[in-house]
């Protein structure tokens, strides 16, 4: 069952990075931080259809279907995965009116090849699976290959990039050891509507939550006003 949207407004969705959950640090703070300007953010469960299964697709369609209504707009926050996952929904479904994005997973699957090695991606589709931390549950667990194949699909549209078209921050951080922000200087480049902003922080922002709650509400200060 979706959240139903504020007194009119857009519904607010935060969406987790890879490996993460609902319960993740930045989202409990994000939610905590605009639920006391009376904003419901409703954190998605993304770890779907399960963890070890895992498709960028399918992460795709259940905030498309959280959003709800043909009528419904959404701001949509995204970490990490989470960020490319709105930027995929945005560019694609017109009922996303404005995106903040943390330290998004641009170019997923090039990346993921330069970081396991051409032996250790062709390794994971061998063997089907690959090992991973899984931050949420706190423990290792195994991710199919399939989440490589559907994301490597995914992320082939518009040329390796979303073509997204609304307002867009992003925070990334200058430090950051798993998504380089050189990723997200080329996106931002020549894009009137994104706005890109260097924290000095690594991948988990965490250091940098003030900010990204101070630079979120001045972005998205009509939607808080409304």
């Amino acid at each position: 069952m979706t959240t139903p949207p504020t007194a009119a407004g857009p519904r607010w969705l935060y969406l987790h990075g890879f490996a993460s959950g609902p319960s993740s640090t930045k989202g409990v703070q994000i939610a905590a931080h605009f639920a006391r300007r009376g904003i419901e953010v409703e954190r998605l469960n993304l770890r779907v259809p399960s963890f070890e299964r895992l498709r960028l697709s399918a992460m795709i369609d259940t905030v498309r279907q959280a959003i709800g209504g043909e009528r419904e707009r959404a701001v949509v926050m995204g970490s990490s995965l989470g960020g490319l996952t709105a930027c995929r929904v945005a560019e694609e479904d017109a009922r996303v009116c404005a995106l903040v994005l943390l330290a998004p997973a641009f170019r997923i699957m090039e990346r993921w090849r330069l970081r396991l090695g051409e032996q250790g991606f062709q390794a994971w589709q061998a063997e089907g699976w690959l090992e991973v931390d899984d931050y949420a549950e706190k423990k290792r667990a195994r991710v199919d290959f399939g989440f490589a194949a559907d994301a490597a699909e995914v992320d082939e549209r518009s040329g390796g990039w979303p073509d997204v078209r609304v307002p867009a921050l992003i925070l990334h951080g200058r430090h950051d050891e798993v998504v380089d922000i050189e990723l997200s200087r080329r996106f931002a480049a020549g894009k009137r509507h994104v706005r890109l902003i260097e924290v000095d922080d690594g991948h988990e922002l965490l250091a940098s939550i003030p900010r990204i709650l101070h630079e979120a509400e001045e972005f998205l200060r009509d939607f808080v006003g409304g």
